[in-house]
């Protein structure tokens, strides 16, 4: 019984290190997307400051309507 103990002992100590592995890297995945989110809202927001002159408008209608 010991040993079964101490097999399923190492595989939960393996699985924990994977998963600790795993959760590592997503909060890495993480962080970049959310620099590049970052970028492309200030990106949007200085091209909609040259389209506007600066005036923004959030609610106005296209010029089709």
């Amino acid at each position: 019984m010991t040993e079964r103990l101490e097999l399923r002992l190492a595989h939960l100590e393996r699985l924990a290190d994977d998963l600790s592995e795993v959760v590592a890297r997503q909060a890495r995945e993480i962080d970049l997307i959310q620099r590049r989110v970052e970028m492309l809202l200030k990106r949007e927001a200085e091209r909609l400051e040259a389209e506007t002159g600066g005036q923004v408008t959030p609610n106005e209608r296209p010029p089709h309507w």
